[in-house]
């Protein structure tokens, strides 16, 4: 038997290149024999964040070196502004530097940035080498590991945009050890959650009745926060496969197809993020807001601009704003510019096309949330609607 098997195993089966999404305490130990069955590498470079625990590190390196493979590694800062392309090259030297070849790895070991630094070396170093994931964060495990977007963001005259080069590189594994959990932050912790919350309103329309996720969230928080090795894996996996159907269904995000619901919450909450003076608790030294933070209030917005065209009533608006202050994110925010210069920000979003916004925004029937729809080009005034649903006084 593999040690593989004394995981939950979640495929991502797409045509000519499947690969697993390993979840469970422990799964660490399983790197090595992992990147060896699906890469068959003789040499990766190791991509770490810098904030780990030398311990998980270690777990990391002991699992490759066990199965006879050559260690590289560096360390990777999970910074906004280090998500560029300089940290691309820095890697992609690294990995020159120690004679990797195309039969080789790039293994990133960290939150989202990481991945998606890590994951975009791997595109481009020799036109595409095999990129192995390890998230040790809850935003990195449900959402960035999984789907092959990889990418930095691009600083411009008008301010830095977010993801705006990057390329679509799926990996070859994905090895989500939920006991590094333990080792995070509570607000980065729980900023991961907002990404849960959205696969829960989004969850129907992909084919999975998995709404009940909503409230199940909220139940199980107090074990979530202290990183239960069990309540983790359950709630990583069935965000997976949440986020696995997206992906399965709409690989790259075609116009208007299945994968843009993933970015629900998205563009209100991108424009909040890359602002350096919000703060989720209104005091000043909390800016600015972590991701899923910015997510969490986009959600907000976007389930009010939602009931603003009719798509959903007060009822169910009021209902996603409990749920997502009941575990413990925020549902509005003091010192919000004007709408105008939300309006602009969004405007810069890369889902702009054609030079219409494309919004999604969760809809609700008979049979409660879980369904989404792709609106393009909303009447401004339902954006603005949107973005008063979260001015803190």
């Amino acid at each position: 038997m593999s040690m593989t098997d004394l995981y939950k195993t979640v495929p991502i089966d797409l045509p000519g290149r499947s690969y697993p999404v390993v979840i469970g305490a422990g799964a660490l130990h399983v790197l090595g024999e992992q990147v060896q069955a699906q890469a068959g590498s003789r040499s990766v470079l190791l991509a770490h964040d810098a904030g780990l625990p030398a311990g998980v590190v270690e777990s990391a390196r002991d699992s490759l070196a066990r199965v006879g493979i050559r260690v590289n590694s560096t360390e990777a800062v999970a910074s906004e502004v280090e998500k560029s392309m300089a940290s691309v090259d820095r890697l992609v030297g690294m990995a020159a530097e120690a004679r990797l070849d195309r039969n080789d790895a790039v293994v990133s070991l960290g939150g989202g940035i990481v991945c998606d630094v890590a994951g975009f070396a791997a595109a481009v170093y020799r036109r595409g080498i095999a990129h192995v994931a390890c998230p040790t964060t809850l935003l990195a495990m449900v959402d960035a590991s999984v789907g092959g977007k990889t990418g930095v963001n691009l600083p411009t005259s008008t301010g830095l945009k977010k993801n705006r080069v990057g390329a679509f590189w799926q990996p070859r594994a994905v090895i989500a050890d939920v006991s590094t959990l333990a080792s995070l932050d509570e607000r980065v912790h729980r900023a991961g959650l907002a990404e849960c919350l959205k696969h829960t309103l989004i969850c129907r329309t992909l084919g999975l009745e998995d709404h009940a996720m909503l409230g199940w969230i909220g139940s199980q928080i107090s074990a979530i926060m202290r990183a239960d090795g069990d309540v983790s894996t359950e709630l990583v996996e069935r965000n997976v496969r949440i986020k696995a159907a997206a992906v399965l269904a709409d690989e790259r995000e075609r116009d208007r197809g299945l994968r843009m619901l993933l970015n629900l919450g998205h563009s209100f909450g991108h424009a909040l993020e890359t602002r350096a003076d919000l703060s989720p608790s209104g005091n000043a030294a909390d800016a600015p807001l972590q991701h899923g933070e910015a997510v969490a209030l986009g959600l907000v917005c976007a389930a009010a601009a939602s009931v603003a065209m009719g798509r959903m009533g007060d009822a169910d608006f009021e209902r996603i704003r409990e749920a997502i202050a009941g575990v413990g994110l925020p549902t509005s925010v003091q010192g919000l510019p004007s709408d105008e210069v939300i309006l602009e920000a969004m405007n810069h979003d890369k889902k702009v096309l054609g030079g219409d916004l494309r919004l999604i925004l969760p809809v609700s029937d008979d049979s409660g949330l879980g369904l989404a729809e792709i609106v393009v080009g909303p009447p401004e005034e339902v954006v603005r609607y949107g973005i008063g649903a979260i001015r803190g006084e």
